[in-house]
């Protein structure tokens, strides 16, 4: 696994790329028109819409954090992430992750949700959402559903994650 990779925040000019990289991560595109939609959302964040690139500067993974709310509290929700196959399983991923929590931790943000594979995001700090009284309107795996706080000052509060319109839930 590769420690070398260089992650930022996305600019202009890497939206076509990312566009490609959810194309080519997915089975669908569905991924790809929900990171277009949220762009243009009340949700997205300036600056948590990180990629990864290599080190001739061509993005190859993508995080994004967006807004939603866990009842009346502010949250964030990680995805999608997505990483070109030629590039998974080599750290691409992983750090765009991390960069994308410490920007949303640089931000003042505290707490992140994230729908996802229950092996994989526990080793960025997440943990079972229910186990925080977190739940969702979506019949989902409860060990898929997963949360973390940025600030072990800041303990997670429960409720229900309330997502951004462009994901539909």
């Amino acid at each position: 696994m590769r420690t070398d990779w260089i992650t930022r925040a996305e600019t202009g000019a890497d939206i076509p790329a990312i566009r490609e990289i959810d194309l080519a991560a997915f089975d669908t595109p569905l991924e790809a028109d929900l990171v277009e939609a949220l762009r243009t959302d009340a949700s997205w964040i300036d600056g948590l819409s990180i990629v990864t690139t290599d080190q001739e500067g061509k993005p190859v993974g993508h995080a994004l954090l967006t807004r939603c709310h866990i009842d009346a509290t502010p949250a964030l929700c990680l995805g999608p992430v997505a990483v070109l196959p030629e590039y998974q399983k080599s750290g691409a991923g992983s750090a765009a992750i991390r960069a994308a929590l410490k920007a949303a931790k640089d931000k003042g943000e505290h707490f992140v949700t994230v729908l996802g594979h229950p092996a994989y995001y526990p080793r960025f700090g997440f943990t079972r959402a229910s186990g925080h009284g977190i739940s969702v309107t979506l019949d989902v795996p409860d060990e898929a559903m997963m949360a973390l706080t940025l600030d072990a000052g800041h303990p997670l509060p429960s409720g229900t994650v309330r997502y951004a319109a462009p994901f539909g839930i």
